[in-house]
């Protein structure tokens, strides 16, 4: 009955950790912190005087629809016919500069414009007051709440800071600090930011330019290799070994072609020799994509795998490609956010997980479950559902 005592704790589990002290305190004891960083004090005072908790940060954090939405209605979503035509006619009206940031950079620029579109409808909504404010507010509210990404949150709180002092005024983005047209973090602003524009500042909520190019530096800095798709999607032959689906091993397209995985709709493999891995998001009856490197450079980018695989499907619809062949598994019944903890927690249990039990069912989730269906002789595509909820209840008891 142990698996009922921790499914009792996780649904009382908060999405923050709790603070450990009131936001005055926090604002008070973080200043040495940021000062040791190189916030000069009187910049420090002045940003943080009379700031009070961002309210909207704690529904906002739990509530991300990268972790809460199936992945085809996250992609579904977002990869829509208006978004890829107002793409393609926002790189027309673009198109030099575009060329010129792919050719100095090596970066795609369709998937720097796909990026354009997913984080901002190509700067549309740069304009609308009720989702882009200051975010040094924000960012001191994520840091005093204390989610799982706090040492990040400091990061950026205190890159927030830095910018303030040398810009003379606090940065304006998203609820978590992501600024300008491509949404880059606070700490990569400072880390990569880049006069795209020519005109001696960094700008990347005013200048297209100086955003298309900081975003393409980061790429580059997070791995990014020139002339290299995301990856493509394929079929696998009946009786496919899918714990060979893993992202742990970079494999040649030879070692999957030898196994009988095809490209979709009959085409030919490009290059035999390109490392790539398996990734089968929605288990053997849904997608199943041989991923690259510059797909993982993605999840740099946002590290949700939903995010990434829209960015990679926005990248090839504004190139002109199509939808994808294969359909999801839509009728498949999902497990809560209580329910998806408790699968983390039975896998870690029985011995197939060491990670984080936080409800995110990512990539190690799935490959742990993997593992799990292969002891139980069923095939081991690593998809979680309501049904692997009860099962793991059952192991567990």
């Amino acid at each position: 009955m142990r698996i009922l005592v921790v499914l009792a704790l996780l649904f009382a589990t908060p999405a923050f950790a709790q603070p450990v002290e009131s936001f005055d305190s926090f604002i008070a004891n973080f200043r040495p912190k940021a000062i040791a960083a190189g916030v000069r004090a009187e910049v420090y005072d002045a940003a943080m005087a009379g700031l009070t908790p961002d309210p909207r940060v704690p529904d906002l954090v739990t509530t991300q629809p990268e972790f809460t939405t199936p992945m085809w209605d996250y992609i579904e979503g977002r990869v829509t016919a208006g978004r890829i035509e107002r793409g393609k006619a926002a790189i027309g009206r673009n198109v030099a500069l575009f060329q010129s940031v792919g050719q100095a950079y090596g970066v795609d620029p369709y998937l720097l414009g796909a990026i354009w579109g997913m984080e901002t409808d190509y700067g549309a909504v740069l304009g609308n007051d009720g989702l882009i404010r200051p975010i040094v507010r924000s960012l001191a509210t994520l840091v005093h709440q204390r989610r799982t990404r706090l040492v990040e949150d400091e990061g950026d709180l205190i890159a927030a800071l830095l910018l303030t002092q040398r810009d003379g005024q606090s940065p304006i983005g998203s609820w978590a600090g992501a600024i300008g047209h491509l949404q880059v973090n606070p700490s990569n602003v400072l880390a990569h930011g880049t006069d795209g524009d020519g005109d001696g500042r960094v700008d990347l909520h005013n200048s297209l330019a100086d955003a298309l190019a900081t975003s393409a530096k980061f790429l580059r800095g997070l791995g990014y290799q020139p002339g290299l798709d995301w990856g493509m999607e394929v079929v696998v032959p009946e009786g496919f070994d899918y714990l060979l689906a893993t992202r742990t091993e970079m494999r040649p397209v030879s070692f999957f072609a030898e196994r009988g995985v095809g490209r979709v709709a009959g085409r030919a493999f490009a290059d035999l020799n390109v490392p790539v891995f398996l990734y089968v998001p929605a288990g053997k009856d849904g997608p199943k994509f041989l991923m690259t490197q510059n797909y993982l450079v993605l999840k740099g980018y946002n590290f949700s795998d939903s995010y990434a695989m829209s960015v990679a499907h926005m990248t090839d619809r504004l190139k002109g490609g199509g939808g994808f062949v294969d359909d999801w598994p839509r009728n498949a019944a999902l497990p809560n956010l209580a329910q998806r903890r408790g699968i983390q927690q039975a896998l870690l249990t029985l011995g197939y997980y060491q990670g984080a039990v936080d409800g995110r069912l990512g990539p190690i989730s799935q490959e742990a479950y993997a593992r799990f269906q292969a002891a139980r002789g069923e095939v081991a595509d690593g998809f979680i559902t309501r049904a692997s909820y009860e099962a793991l209840a059952a192991a567990s008891r």
